[in-house]
Protein backbone atom coordinates (compact mmCIF):
# COMPACT_ATOMS: atom_id res chain seq x y z
CA UNK A 1 0.00 0.00 0.00
CA UNK A 2 1.16 3.65 -1.05
CA UNK A 3 1.47 5.76 2.19
CA UNK A 4 0.54 9.71 2.36
CA UNK A 5 3.74 9.68 5.28
CA UNK A 6 3.08 13.47 6.06
CA UNK A 7 0.09 15.35 7.06
CA UNK A 8 -1.49 17.65 10.05
CA UNK A 9 -4.50 17.60 12.00
CA UNK A 10 -5.57 19.17 14.67
CA UNK A 11 -2.77 18.37 16.78
CA UNK A 12 -0.56 20.57 14.49
CA UNK A 13 -1.15 24.14 15.23
CA UNK A 14 -1.80 25.16 11.86
CA UNK A 15 -4.26 22.73 11.05
CA UNK A 16 -7.77 21.99 11.65
CA UNK A 17 -8.34 18.48 9.84
CA UNK A 18 -9.85 15.88 11.39
CA UNK A 19 -8.20 12.55 12.03
CA UNK A 20 -11.76 10.93 10.58
CA UNK A 21 -11.95 13.27 7.51
CA UNK A 22 -8.34 12.21 6.97
CA UNK A 23 -8.89 8.79 6.87
CA UNK A 24 -12.23 8.69 4.55
CA UNK A 25 -10.15 10.43 2.02
CA UNK A 26 -7.17 8.32 2.54
CA UNK A 27 -9.55 5.24 2.02
CA UNK A 28 -11.39 6.46 -0.89
CA UNK A 29 -8.14 6.87 -2.37
CA UNK A 30 -6.66 3.24 -1.51
CA UNK A 31 -3.94 5.40 0.47
CA UNK A 32 -2.26 4.32 4.20
CA UNK A 33 -1.77 7.88 6.30
CA UNK A 34 0.80 8.58 8.55
CA UNK A 35 0.07 11.84 10.89
CA UNK A 36 3.39 13.85 11.48
CA UNK A 37 2.19 16.66 13.98
CA UNK A 38 4.37 20.14 14.18
CA UNK A 39 7.12 20.17 16.93
CA UNK A 40 8.90 23.65 16.54
CA UNK A 41 10.06 24.15 20.16
CA UNK A 42 10.85 27.93 21.09
CA UNK A 43 8.89 28.95 17.71
CA UNK A 44 8.29 32.63 17.63
CA UNK A 45 4.51 33.83 18.96
CA UNK A 46 2.23 33.82 18.77
CA UNK A 47 1.96 30.54 17.06
CA UNK A 48 2.79 27.72 19.35
CA UNK A 49 4.45 24.84 17.48
CA UNK A 50 3.61 21.98 19.79
CA UNK A 51 1.27 19.85 20.82
CA UNK A 52 0.49 17.14 24.33
CA UNK A 53 1.96 13.94 22.60
CA UNK A 54 0.34 12.30 25.59
CA UNK A 55 -3.02 13.21 24.16
CA UNK A 56 -2.33 12.70 20.67
CA UNK A 57 -1.74 9.39 21.50
CA UNK A 58 -4.88 8.79 23.79
CA UNK A 59 -6.93 9.99 21.17
CA UNK A 60 -5.74 8.48 17.66
CA UNK A 61 -3.94 5.18 19.79
CA UNK A 62 -8.11 3.25 19.02
CA UNK A 63 -7.17 4.21 15.03
CA UNK A 64 -3.41 3.49 14.71
CA UNK A 65 -4.02 0.64 11.86
CA UNK A 66 -1.88 -0.91 9.23
CA UNK A 67 -3.29 1.91 7.43
CA UNK A 68 -2.70 4.71 10.22
CA UNK A 69 0.50 5.50 11.84
CA UNK A 70 1.14 8.13 14.38
CA UNK A 71 4.36 10.16 13.41
CA UNK A 72 5.90 14.18 13.73
CA UNK A 73 7.43 16.52 12.13
CA UNK A 74 10.34 18.08 14.36
CA UNK A 75 11.83 21.45 13.05
CA UNK A 76 15.69 20.82 13.51
CA UNK A 77 18.13 23.65 15.31
CA UNK A 78 20.48 23.39 17.50
CA UNK A 79 19.23 25.34 20.31
CA UNK A 80 15.84 23.06 20.56
CA UNK A 81 17.86 19.37 19.90
CA UNK A 82 18.05 18.59 23.34
CA UNK A 83 14.39 19.11 24.07
CA UNK A 84 13.07 17.72 21.03
CA UNK A 85 14.78 14.28 21.55
CA UNK A 86 13.14 14.22 25.52
CA UNK A 87 10.05 14.98 23.91
CA UNK A 88 10.18 12.41 21.75
CA UNK A 89 10.72 9.59 24.31
CA UNK A 90 7.20 10.49 25.42
CA UNK A 91 5.20 8.18 23.42
CA UNK A 92 6.51 5.64 21.04
CA UNK A 93 6.10 7.37 17.29
CA UNK A 94 6.12 5.46 14.13
CA UNK A 95 7.96 7.88 12.12
CA UNK A 96 10.13 11.13 13.06
CA UNK A 97 10.41 14.04 10.11
CA UNK A 98 13.28 16.39 10.47
CA UNK A 99 12.28 19.98 8.39
CA UNK A 100 13.87 23.27 8.90
CA UNK A 101 11.67 25.72 9.63
CA UNK A 102 13.70 28.47 11.62
CA UNK A 103 16.76 29.96 10.45
CA UNK A 104 18.48 32.70 12.79
CA UNK A 105 15.52 32.49 15.35
CA UNK A 106 13.21 33.81 12.37
CA UNK A 107 10.57 31.71 10.79
CA UNK A 108 11.51 31.13 7.30
CA UNK A 109 7.59 31.15 5.74
CA UNK A 110 7.87 35.02 7.16
CA UNK A 111 9.70 38.17 5.26
CA UNK A 112 11.98 38.64 8.07
CA UNK A 113 14.41 36.16 7.40
CA UNK A 114 15.37 37.41 4.01
CA UNK A 115 15.51 41.13 4.55
CA UNK A 116 19.73 41.90 3.31
CA UNK A 117 19.52 38.86 2.03
CA UNK A 118 20.39 38.08 -1.51
CA UNK A 119 18.85 34.22 -2.63
CA UNK A 120 22.70 32.64 -2.92
CA UNK A 121 22.92 34.06 0.67
CA UNK A 122 19.68 32.93 2.44
CA UNK A 123 19.54 29.71 0.39
CA UNK A 124 23.26 28.96 1.97
CA UNK A 125 22.58 29.30 5.23
CA UNK A 126 19.45 26.98 4.55
CA UNK A 127 21.37 24.21 2.71
CA UNK A 128 24.47 24.47 5.53
CA UNK A 129 21.94 24.43 8.49
CA UNK A 130 19.68 21.55 7.09
CA UNK A 131 23.11 19.15 6.62
CA UNK A 132 24.37 20.34 9.89
CA UNK A 133 21.55 19.70 11.82
CA UNK A 134 21.00 15.78 10.41
CA UNK A 135 24.03 15.23 11.55
CA UNK A 136 23.19 16.25 14.77
CA UNK A 137 19.07 14.99 14.86
CA UNK A 138 20.69 11.35 15.04
CA UNK A 139 16.41 10.44 15.82
CA UNK A 140 15.41 11.32 12.51
CA UNK A 141 14.37 9.16 9.84
CA UNK A 142 13.12 11.33 7.08
CA UNK A 143 14.17 14.90 5.77
CA UNK A 144 11.19 16.71 4.95
CA UNK A 145 10.30 19.26 1.88
CA UNK A 146 14.00 19.94 1.18
CA UNK A 147 12.57 22.57 -0.94
CA UNK A 148 10.51 24.22 1.68
CA UNK A 149 12.16 27.38 1.22
CA UNK A 150 10.95 28.37 -2.23
CA UNK A 151 7.30 28.69 -0.75
CA UNK A 152 7.93 31.86 0.41
CA UNK A 153 10.89 33.26 -0.28
CA UNK A 154 10.57 36.70 -2.37
CA UNK A 155 12.86 36.42 -4.93
CA UNK A 156 11.89 36.60 -8.65
CA UNK A 157 13.29 33.13 -8.96
CA UNK A 158 12.19 31.10 -6.01
CA UNK A 159 13.33 27.90 -7.24
CA UNK A 160 16.38 25.80 -5.55
CA UNK A 161 18.55 25.24 -8.81
CA UNK A 162 20.65 22.64 -8.39
CA UNK A 163 23.03 24.19 -11.00
CA UNK A 164 23.49 26.81 -9.06
CA UNK A 165 23.53 25.22 -5.05
CA UNK A 166 25.19 21.84 -6.43
CA UNK A 167 27.98 21.64 -3.54
CA UNK A 168 25.04 23.23 -0.66
CA UNK A 169 22.08 20.71 -2.06
CA UNK A 170 25.61 17.68 -2.63
CA UNK A 171 26.10 18.10 1.15
CA UNK A 172 22.43 17.52 2.58
CA UNK A 173 22.18 14.36 0.23
CA UNK A 174 25.68 13.27 1.62
CA UNK A 175 24.97 14.09 5.56
CA UNK A 176 21.57 11.99 4.85
CA UNK A 177 23.15 9.16 3.06
CA UNK A 178 25.97 9.36 6.17
CA UNK A 179 22.92 9.40 8.74
CA UNK A 180 20.71 6.53 7.18
CA UNK A 181 17.80 9.36 7.08
CA UNK A 182 15.40 9.00 4.24
CA UNK A 183 14.78 11.69 1.25
CA UNK A 184 11.16 12.94 1.40
CA UNK A 185 9.58 13.81 -1.79
CA UNK A 186 6.87 16.64 -0.99
CA UNK A 187 4.12 16.81 -3.71
CA UNK A 188 2.73 19.87 -2.39
CA UNK A 189 4.55 21.95 -4.97
CA UNK A 190 3.80 18.93 -7.83
CA UNK A 191 1.20 21.55 -9.59
CA UNK A 192 4.17 23.80 -10.47
CA UNK A 193 5.69 22.37 -13.71
CA UNK A 194 8.87 24.49 -13.06
CA UNK A 195 9.34 23.03 -9.40
CA UNK A 196 9.12 19.51 -10.30
CA UNK A 197 11.68 20.64 -13.36
CA UNK A 198 14.13 21.70 -10.82
CA UNK A 199 13.73 18.78 -8.36
CA UNK A 200 14.76 16.24 -11.10
CA UNK A 201 18.42 17.21 -10.60
CA UNK A 202 17.97 17.13 -6.78
CA UNK A 203 16.81 13.45 -6.74
CA UNK A 204 18.47 12.03 -9.36
CA UNK A 205 21.48 12.85 -7.48
CA UNK A 206 20.23 11.58 -4.45
CA UNK A 207 20.29 8.05 -6.30
CA UNK A 208 23.52 8.53 -7.76
CA UNK A 209 25.43 8.88 -4.63
CA UNK A 210 23.82 5.76 -3.51
CA UNK A 211 20.03 6.75 -2.01
CA UNK A 212 17.09 4.02 -3.10
CA UNK A 213 13.83 5.20 -0.91
CA UNK A 214 12.00 8.30 -0.50
CA UNK A 215 8.50 8.81 1.27
CA UNK A 216 6.10 10.96 -0.27
CA UNK A 217 4.56 13.67 1.73
CA UNK A 218 1.44 15.95 0.30
CA UNK A 219 1.88 18.12 3.55
CA UNK A 220 -2.07 18.09 3.94
CA UNK A 221 -3.50 20.66 6.16
CA UNK A 222 -6.88 19.74 4.67
CA UNK A 223 -8.97 16.47 3.74
CA UNK A 224 -8.96 17.46 0.33
CA UNK A 225 -5.29 17.86 -0.15
CA UNK A 226 -4.50 14.09 1.02
CA UNK A 227 -2.73 12.20 -1.63
CA UNK A 228 -2.16 15.48 -4.10
CA UNK A 229 -0.26 14.68 -7.11
CA UNK A 230 0.84 11.25 -6.13
CA UNK A 231 0.33 10.07 -9.55
CA UNK A 232 2.38 12.38 -10.87
CA UNK A 233 5.24 11.32 -8.01
CA UNK A 234 4.81 7.88 -8.72
CA UNK A 235 6.07 8.60 -12.34
CA UNK A 236 8.51 11.08 -10.85
CA UNK A 237 10.17 8.32 -8.80
CA UNK A 238 10.12 5.25 -11.12
CA UNK A 239 11.63 7.76 -14.06
CA UNK A 240 14.46 7.75 -11.15
CA UNK A 241 14.60 4.40 -10.29
CA UNK A 242 13.69 5.36 -6.57
CA UNK A 243 11.46 2.97 -4.39
CA UNK A 244 8.87 4.38 -2.21
CA UNK A 245 8.67 3.55 1.39
CA UNK A 246 7.20 4.68 4.92
CA UNK A 247 8.00 4.18 8.51
CA UNK A 248 6.10 2.05 11.52
CA UNK A 249 7.46 1.61 14.10
CA UNK A 250 10.44 3.73 13.32
CA UNK A 251 11.40 0.87 10.53
CA UNK A 252 11.07 1.56 6.93
CA UNK A 253 9.11 0.05 4.92
CA UNK A 254 8.81 -0.34 1.43
CA UNK A 255 5.56 0.16 -0.34
CA UNK A 256 3.72 -1.79 -2.72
Amino acid sequence: MLFDSHTHTEFSADSEMLAEDALAVADRQGLGLVFTEHLDLESAPPVDFSFDPEAYWEKYLPLRSAKLRLGIEVGMREKTLAGSRKFLERVPFDMVIGSIHFLEDKDIYLPEYYQGKDKAEAYHIYFREMAANLRTHEFVDVLGHIDYITRKAPYEDREIDYGSFQEDIDEVLRACLETDTVLELNTRRFGERRAVKELVPVYKRYREMGGQYVTLGSDAHTAEAIGAYFGEARDFTEMLGLQIASFAERRLVPCT
